[in-house]
């Protein structure tokens, strides 16, 4: 049987020691981690939830205005739309919604804001006559999707 030298073993237990601290060490830094990522997830979802109750609260906004014949319905489906889709809401409430998503398919095409202010006046005239038509043939489905919408939240 061979004898080991005193010294072999006192360097493999300094060793043993040495790699023990290291592996506690980031042991506790992963621990670290794992809490701050977690209070990340939370504050994450929090800031979620606070957008989805402002695209909610804009939703209601929009829809009571519409009602109030404070918006044009152009406009309130566009933005009922896009607003929705921000939230991606299921293919069911698309559906309960379809007169927002088909006035605003529609009317998609139309210009907006500073390629608006572009057009001439017989082109305006063109798209304000094509809206009024679509507005028209939608315009009591809409409203009564309109009334459905108060209260609820997506």
């Amino acid at each position: 049987m061979t004898v080991v030298p005193a010294w072999i073993l006192v360097i493999a237990g300094l060793v043993i020691v040495t790699l023990s601290a290291i592996a506690t060490y980031y042991c506790l830094e992963l621990r670290k981690a794992q809490k701050r990522q977690k209070q990340q997830l939370v504050e994450l979802e929090a800031a979620a939830e606070a957008q989805r109750d402002r695209v909610n609260t804009s939703i209601q906004i929009i829809a009571k205005t519409l009602l109030d014949e404070g918006v044009g319905l152009t406009e309130a489906s566009l933005r009922i739309r896009v607003l929705m889709d921000s939230l991606q809401v299921d293919e069911a409430v698309k559906e309960e919604f379809v007169a927002f998503y088909t006035v605003a398919d529609k009317t998609s095409h139309i210009p907006i804001l500073e390629d608006w202010k572009k057009l001439s006046r017989k082109e305006k005239f063109a798209f304000e006559k094509e809206m009024a038509r679509v507005e028209g043939e939608y315009r009591d489905f809409a409203l009564d999707a309109a009334k459905r919408i108060l209260g609820r939240n997506f």
